[in-house]
């Protein structure tokens, strides 16, 4: 493409790196090299001088935004040096520290568009470096001050910033990938958010695009490390999905490299499981699965990455999850998960044609190529089609709508078309038939027009295509009917789908002229006969159409300007497929349609606003297509109608005017939308009728006389092309030497489109110059006379005139504003009038851009992703050109910002602070759109704006107070005046908005002001990324809605670059003890955040310890070298030596998987900034809050107001104030803590909520604020809280205890273990005592728990103690102490994690502590009697017998189990297994909440078990487990085992498929449950069965079908007459069941194909009818599977019926009807 257009390079003088192919093809396309080129040369220039300047604001800012606009006007139109140069400019001007969000976003999104075609750009070309990428992303999204206020970053930086890292990435250095894992890998420790955080980096980070002789320094340094890692995690946490997505992305980017067979089963189980799909009948989710599930982009991009290749292991297990979830896509099936699926299923196929196209059409790049061993074969992409197929089919009619399924057809299809056109086609035809089912045919017509294109090219693999298109076409045409909207609008897209791809000419004479057509084209020539009916059977329905939408109402009496939004649909319908049908039919063909129209429009008189515009609409189409033939018709007959009404002179004054005179002149302004050399003959006629109508009274009439206008001057003055047609030239060749039919389907081809341009002439242009002349002229003179009082005119005269300028796209209209304003029609237009000078280019925005928006979708729906290149049909192409050019004269750089345009800026604001609002309105938004256009008139207009809100200014009005804030306001896309990132304009306006607190025109009782207030503060608050200015604040006594703006824009003001002035420190920190609640609140942020600012730097140095070694081999967990970091209560720092000798790692994730190369620790204590400052040593800044926290009297007062509830009941642990007290802590050691004192004694002995509360915000703000204190003040602290913690623990109440909770955690987050010891050693002295109740244990333990969790793996010890220490106690009584308990143990053991390269923990072990209960548990497992709750709730005296203890004790086993499912990383499941057993001894099998909390909780748990994800070693001990128990003599047991199969296969699916001897165990334990004695275990395995059939993890084999025949056979025994009066026997015997064992089987083979008859299916039902009058219970299990089978396969009878025979049918109507039906 570069060289497609010979010499571009020597008028440029370089080689262009990709420009816009679309600018070539502009009528003046000649001058566009010279034009970029000093853009160019422009841009560069003052780019580098304003870096040079180091002038961010506004110098870099402005011109980079004019590079991003050259590129969308020109592409990458720069030589290659360039392109590099500006990318490593804006690389370093992006990661300038300190610079401000918003430019940085720019900068950001600049950069990205310049790296985004990575082709263009190679590895050789460009190096980037990753680490100042990392740091900003460090920096913005992990930042240390936003919580504080100190920093605001807006929404969308997030997105900005990924998206930039993934442009980079491709460019990072070789030896990038080893550094990032240096960096990166010591944050692994997986029970800390650090992981999250490095897991999420590798996912963004890791370069996965090196060649492949680079490998070693790429991938194969972490793949097997993450990959082991994924594999063995088993509950998902949050960052599973960051490995998936990064495993996808390296998978995709090197096919071939990397041998992912060995993973393929557990990696397709992982995403079955990832749908969430329900499955069985009772099932408990586990939250998380839903909210960390799998990101369905990513996975098809995985899937679609590992088809093909030698072993086709992907495409056998592809196969089987669309097996197993096919019966998911039923319609009659929904739930939250279909939308998951209906994703996968759009986006696979997409995903299989992008790689395709990569391995077949792409041009070669630098990026490392597919190798040919692995590149998909003909047979691949077969196989591939084959397995989507029949979901896609269900999924034609799923309650979501059919556009997934139409997507995914239209990609399968590009592939395939022979296999997937036919079927679409067979449910098409009987949909179009029926009309009875409107959402059928809806959805199949959009399915339709997605294989479209690749039904009408036909091609070598689907010939017979095209011969439907005809039968299609006409069966569609009864869908244009009045009655159903969506059903005709969807058959107006499909015919004009169909006819763009096709020219309608008539070619039977072919037939007879030419020998070499084959036998499809023959049949193509003769179809295409019947061209000329359709386009005239089409005309007639629409016909009918237009007459029904006339008579709805006479339109006359209702005055509607506009149509009902639904009409103007079908009206823009209509007009377009009508426009492409006549723009592709040959001329013959047109002249029969254009004869019909005519007759139509001229002999009946349309009203002109519904079926008059349609009627217009179609004649505009015609005319459009031939003007010269259509003209002629038309605007004779026009003029001589309206001439021969206008005779009579009174008509021109007639208010109303008649019906006919309106419809001729509508019918002519519409005619003329023509090519202006086309109208030149006309141009005397025209002149006379403008002329004439211009100046009628009737508003209607000269409406429709300066729309004539318009048109004309439009088309004689624009540049447009002039035809759409399919083929260029048309299709007027006779067919002797051009075959229309061969051109059916066919792209246009970009070099040689051969457009049509209508560039105005002189003669056209001196006709428009004429018109101006003869027509704006003279009402430009009456305005101005009537502006200065010399001539009158009424309001209609003036709305008229204004009319008529408007549509010259001309006029002044200044002053009429002063005179009359409540003449809003008048002003609408002035408003209209000014937007059009201001903006006007020939075409509007919000135009454009719709038609970009509908030109993409068109696009989206005909284009062929395989081959790409721009294959698109000629019409589409053209209409690309034509958007190329309307956006160059939308973004044209004429924007200089002159005089004129600043008085229209002023009279817009004038206008937009009228009294009315409407005016207000229409006017604001053209002042947006105005100062979005023009760089910097916002500086010019602001005083303006604020005049109207200054409190000295009187003479404001209420309605221009409005107006004024309105402006401020802004809309939701515009500029927001009141936050331009420019200080100077800020300084300005924020101050004034407080000020107009006092201004006369502000009334507070007028909601709508508050409202704007609310709004404008919140804008400001929502974009502000924190600003610096010193404002002065002159208090007044203003309304409190203004101390709270005010309070709230000075907290904006607050930074982490800039420290506040005192002034505003003193009014921050005074406003702490404020009246009201808002303004203390945002105070006690802003005051947190000024700690943060004054805190004096730590000295850190790096640790030098013999202990700390940097081994290379990796392994995790508790080793020798970092067993010094672990709590041990021997060597604790007791002393005040040991205590600076002691090394202090804060952080709790350092040392766990590996060192960083590093490690930081504090200096000690004398090399740290002084603590207990006097006073003079201050700063002025701290001595400010010194005084006043020392000050008794605030003190008092500020605890008075914290201890205040603020909303009863919700109040929570407040994070702000935490950091408050932490921070007074921190900066000011101890001083404060003696006036604190008395107050925390006092809070701690008050029971009440906020006062507890207000106390555990202290205490937790201590003991983190203390990290630096020395050794003595640390010890005493500890001896006044010890005390103080006891009391609050002892008082803790159910309100308060989670606050508690919080402030422990909070206190212990990222501190090293050993400097709490006091704390740990309070919190373990006996949690668990019985004092004040069980409640009591309850929330000690949820304190503890809290701080034991943040400590994760450094305390072993502890967790050893506790567990002890817990043992005894686990056979509590109270539930809510079980439950505690339970949760505890999850956090115990939560160290025991079976990860890949982890040494065993010292924590507390899950098995140890297993055995030592499956000991306690012996009563319960060894007896065969029932287990029965006994429900002992008081502590008898007395030693309870053993049986009882076990019960209690399995209860709280029972809660840790529940726990921990969704908690732990991975399922402990050999211990699991040891007490399956006892499980399902006691779970119940019906569903019924009535049971005590033992069954409830063991069934439960089972089904959280059942759903774990199993290791592939384990699946032998699970099924050895189960087998055992399906031996058991309780049949409840037995009925359990089944349901807890269904659930284990189905989530373990294919890593069960994947070991053959695992599915044979399966199936045996299966039919051997067949024959269970019980009648309800026998259904239930029938049940289990069916399903197996069903997802394909069994498949139907004829052996096991005679299996179940030959048991449906065994005879039964004949019934003996008994004596009276015997006992009857209950006992089946065991024929009964072997025989009622094959009905079941056999009713299991029915059922597992609920939605179509496979071939084996009628034999098995006439097997089955034979039973229909055995003995009960066989009769029941006949009757239900007859009924089921009736119930699924209704819907599709007509096809199901087919497979059966005569005979079978009559067996089968009689069975499903027969009276037993009903028995």
């Amino acid at each position: 493409m570069e060289s497609g257009m010979p010499g571009s390079s020597d008028t440029l003088g370089f080689v262009p790196q990709k420009d816009i192919v679309y600018n070539k093809l502009l009528p003046y396309a000649h001058r566009l090299d010279d034009e970029s080129n000093d853009i160019l040369s422009k841009i560069k220039g003052n780019l580098c001088r304003a870096v040079q300047l180091r002038e961010i604001w506004p110098g870099v800012l402005f011109w980079t935004r004019k590079l991003s606009t050259y590129m969308r006007l020109y592409g990458r139109k720069f030589s290659k040096e360039d392109h590099v140069l500006f990318i490593k400019l804006l690389y370093e001007l992006v990661t300038i520290p300190k610079l401000e969000i918003s430019m940085m976003q720019g900068l950001a999104r600049l950069l990205i568009n310049l790296l985004k075609k990575k082709e263009l750009l190679s590895r050789e070309d460009l190096e980037l470096r990753w680490r100042p990428l990392y740091e900003l992303h460090d920096r913005i999204l992990f930042s240390k001050t936003e919580h504080l206020g100190l920093n605001w970053f807006p929404n969308s930086v997030e997105s900005v910033l990924k998206t930039l890292v993934k442009s980079c990435r491709p460019y990072f250095s070789d030896s990038a990938t080893q550094e990032m894992l240096d960096e990166w890998r010591p944050l692994l420790c997986p029970f800390d958010v650090t992981m999250q955080r490095a897991i999420s980096y590798f996912e963004l980070f890791l370069p996965t695009t090196l060649p492949p002789e680079l490998h070693h320094k790429g991938f194969k340094l972490w793949f097997d490390e993450l990959i082991t890692l994924w594999l063995s995690v088993q509950n998902l946490p949050s960052w599973e999905m960051h490995l998936v997505n990064l495993f996808a992305r390296l998978a995709n980017d090197n096919i071939g490299y990397i041998d992912w067979d060995p993973y393929i089963p557990k990696i397709f189980t992982r995403i079955l499981r990832s749908l969430n799909l329900p499955v069985g009948t009772s099932q408990m989710m586990v939250p998380r699965y839903v909210t960390n599930a799998y990101d369905i982009s990513h996975v098809v991009l995985w899937v679609s990455s590992l088809l093909g290749g030698p072993s086709k292991q992907a495409q056998a297990q592809l196969s089987g999850l669309f097996n197993s979830i096919t019966s998911f896509f039923h319609p009659s099936n929904h739930g939250r998960w279909l939308m998951k699926l209906m994703k996968l299923l759009q986006r696979l196929p997409a995903s299989v044609v992008r790689r395709l196209h990569r391995e077949r059409y792409r041009k070669p790049t630098w990026l490392t190529p597919i190798p040919d061993s692995h590149k998909l074969t003909e047979e691949d992409i077969t196989d591939f089609v084959e397995s989507m197929m029949q979901p896609v089919l269900l999924a034609m009619f799923s309650k979501t709508g059919s556009l997934d399924a139409a997507q995914a057809l239209q990609n399968l299809a590009l592939m395939r078309p022979e296999l997937v056109i036919p079927p679409v086609l067979e449910k098409t035809y009987p949909a179009l038939e029926t009309l009875t089912e409107p959402h059928q045919l809806t959805a199949t017509l959009s399915c339709m027009i997605g294989v479209a294109r690749s039904l009408v090219s036909g091609g070598q693999r689907f010939p017979e295509g095209p011969t439907h298109m005809l039968p299609l076409l006409m069966r569609a045409l009864p869908g244009v009917d009045p009655n159903d909207f969506s059903k005709c609008m969807i058959t107006f897209q499909f015919i004009a789908t169909f006819v763009t791809l096709v020219p309608l000419v008539d070619c039977s004479s072919a037939l007879h002229e030419r020998t070499d057509l084959t036998e499809v084209e023959r049949e193509m020539c003769s179809a295409s006969a019947e061209f000329e009916d359709f386009v005239l059977l089409f005309m007639d329905r629409c016909f009918a159409l237009i007459d029904s939408s006339t008579l709805e109402q006479t339109r006359e009496e209702t005055e509607t300007e506009k149509m009902t939004h639904l009409e103007s649909l079908v009206e823009l319908g209509l007009s377009s497929t009508f426009s492409t049908i006549l723009t592709q039919c040959s001329l013959d063909i047109f002249k029969v349609a254009l004869e019909k129209v005519f007759n139509f429009a001229t002999t009946n008189i349309f009203e002109t606003r519904v079926a008059g515009r349609m009627v217009a609409d179609m004649c505009r189409a015609a005319s459009k297509c031939h003007p010269a033939e259509s003209l002629k018709l038309f605007v004779p007959h026009c003029c001589n109608a309206i001439n021969q009404i206008a005779v009579n002179e009174e008509v021109l004054n007639e208010e109303e005017l008649d019906k006919e005179f309106l419809w001729n002149l509508q019918l002519l302004s519409e005619v003329t939308r023509v090519d202006g050399d086309k109208v030149l003959p006309y141009r005397s006629n025209l002149v006379q009728i403008l002329q004439l109508t211009l100046h009628l009274k009737c508003k209607q009439g000269y409406t429709l006389a300066c729309n004539l206008l318009h048109h004309i001057l439009r088309s004689s003055a624009l540049i447009y092309p002039t035809e759409y047609c399919s083929v260029p030239g048309g299709f007027h060749q006779p067919t002797s030497d051009y075959l229309p039919i061969k051109e059916w389907g066919r792209p246009g081809d970009l070099w040689n489109l051969d457009i049509r341009w209508h560039v105005p002439s002189v003669v056209e242009t001196s006709f428009a110059f004429y018109l101006l002349d003869l027509i704006l002229q003279p009402e430009l003179q009456r305005l101005q006379r009537f502006a200065q009082g010399e001539q009158d005119m009424s309001r209609d005269d003036v709305l008229q005139s204004l009319t008529i300028i408007q549509h010259c796209l001309l006029g002044a209209g200044n002053y009429i504003l002063e005179h009359s304003e409540d003449d809003t029609k008048s002003l609408f237009s002035i408003i209209k009038i000014i937007s059009d000078l201001l903006h006007f280019k020939g075409s509007h925005k919000h135009e454009f851009d719709s038609r970009w928006k509908s030109f993409n979708l068109v696009k989206k729906s005909m284009e062929n992703r395989l081959h790409g290149r721009k294959q698109h049909i000629r019409a589409l192409l053209i209409d690309r050109v034509m958007l190329q050019h309307e956006l160059r004269k939308l973004t044209v750089e004429g924007c200089q910002y002159r005089s004129i345009h600043q008085e229209l800026m002023r009279d817009l604001l004038r206008l937009s602070t009228s009294t009315y609002s409407q005016v207000r309105s229409r006017a604001q938004n053209v002042l947006y759109t105005a100062l979005a256009t023009y760089n910097f008139c916002c500086r010019d207009l602001i005083p303006h704006v604020l005049e109207f809100l200054n409190p000295d200014n009187s003479s404001v009005t209420q309605q221009q107070f409005k107006g004024a804030l309105y402006c401020l306001l802004g809309n939701h896309s515009g500029v927001c005046l009141a936050n331009l990132h420019d200080w100077d304009c800020i300084a300005l306006t924020w101050p004034a908005i407080v000020r107009s607190g006092l201004s006369s025109a502000m009334s507070l009782e007028k909601p709508s002001i508050v409202r704007l207030f609310d709004d404008l503060a919140d804008k400001i608050h929502r974009q502000y990324e924190t600003i610096v200015c010193n404002t002065c604040f002159v208090k007044h006594s203003r309304p409190w809605k203004f101390e709270h703006i005010a309070i709230g824009f000075l907290s904006l003001l607050l930074r982490d670059d800039h420290e506040l002035p005192p002034p505003a420190v003193t009014f921050f920190v005074k406003s702490l003890n404020h009246d009201s609640l808002y303004v203390r609140k945002v105070a006690i942020s802003a005051v947190a955040g000024i700690m943060k600012q004054i805190k004096r730097p730590h000295k850190k140095v790096p640790v030098i310890s013999k202990t700390y070694d940097k081994n290379l081999s990796l392994v995790a967990g508790d080793r020798l070298d970092n067993q010094w970091l672990q709590y041990n209560s021997s060597s604790l720092p007791r002393t005040q030596q040991d205590w600076d000798s002691c090394v202090f790692v804060e952080k709790t994730h350092w040392g766990y998987y590996c060192w960083p190369r590093k490690l930081m620790m504090y200096a000690p204590l004398e090399e740290q900034p002084k603590q207990n400052l006097t006073r003079e040593e201050m700063t002025e800044r701290e001595q400010i809050i010194f005084d006043h926290f020392s000050d008794p009297v605030f003190i008092n007062q500020f605890i008075e107001f914290l201890s205040l509830e603020d909303r009863k009941g919700k109040d929570k642990f407040s994070p702000r104030r935490f950091c408050l007290f932490k921070g007074l802590f921190r900066n000011f050691s101890d001083v404060f803590l003696p006036l604190l004192r008395p107050h925390m004694e006092r809070l701690v002995a008050d029971s009440h909520e906020s006062k507890q509360r207000c106390v555990a915000e202290i205490i937790s703000g201590l003991i983190r604020g203390c990290k630096h204190w020395s050794y003595s003040k640390v010890e005493s602290l500890w001896e006044v809280l010890c005390p103080l913690l006891r009391t609050a623990l002892s008082n803790i109440t159910i309100e308060t205890y989670a606050d508690w909770g919080t402030c422990i955690a909070t206190a212990c987050e990222s501190r090293d273990p050993r400097k709490l010891h006091w704390l740990f050693e309070m919190l373990m002295e006996s949690p668990v005592n019985g004092e004040g109740g069980s409640f009591v244990d309850a929330c000690r333990l949820y304190v503890l728990q809290g701080g034991l969790a943040q400590q994760e793996w450094r305390v072993p010890e502890l967790l050893h103690r506790l567990l002890q220490y817990l043992e005894p106690k686990l056979t509590q009584v109270y539930k809510n102490v079980r439950e505690r308990i339970g949760s505890v143990l999850t956090y115990i053991f939560m160290i025991d994690v079976n990860l890949p390269y982890t040494q065993p923990t010292t924590s507390p072990r899950i098995s140890d502590f297993t055995e030592r209960i499956l000991l306690q548990l012996k009563p319960l497992t060894e007896g065969d009697e029932e287990i029965q709750n006994h429900v002992v709730e008081e502590n008898e005296v007395g030693e309870q017998d053993e049986r009882t203890q076990a019960i209690k004790l399995l209860k709280t086993v029972l809660k840790w189990l529940i726990a921990s499912a969704g908690r732990s990383f991975s399922t402990a499941v050999p211990e699991q297994l040891r007490l399956l057993p006892l499980l399902f001894k006691i779970a119940p099998v019906e569903n019924d909440d009535s049971y005590d909390e033992l069954k409830r909780d063991a069934k439960t748990c089972l089904s959280l078990m059942s759903q774990g994800l199993l290791y592939t070693e384990q699946i032998p001990m699970v099924l050895r487990a189960l087998q055992e128990i399906a031996g058991s003599s309780s049949w409840h047991a037995r009925y359990t085992v089944l349901t807890y199969l269904q659930i284990m296969v189905f989530y373990n699916l294919f890593t069960f498929m994947s070991d053959q001897k695992a599915v044979n165990d399966v199936r045996a334990l299966v039919i051997r449950l067949l024959e269970d004695e019980q009648l309800e275990v026998r259904e239930m395995a029938a049940t289990t069965l069916s399903g197996f059939l069903q997802c394909n993890f069994l498949s139907m084999e004829a052996p096991m079908q005679a299996h179940f025949e030959a048991m449906c056979k065994t005879s039964l025994p004949k019934k003996r007459k008994r004596e009276l009066g015997s006992i009857v026997d209950t006992i089946p015997s065991a024929d009964l069941v072997r025989r009622h064992a094959g009905v079941l089987g056999l009713s299991a083979c029915i059922l597992s194909s609920p939605y179509d008859v496979p071939t084996w299916m009628p034999q098995l039902l006439m097997d089955l009818s034979a039973h229909l009058n055995d003995t009960q219970p066989i009769e029941m299990t006949v009757k239900k599977t007859l009924s089921n089978f009736r119930r699924t396969h209704h819907d599709n009878w007509q096809q199901h019926k087919q497979q059966f025979t005569d005979d079978q049918l009559l067996v089968l109507t009689d069975l499903l009807v027969s009276p037993c039906y009903y028995a």
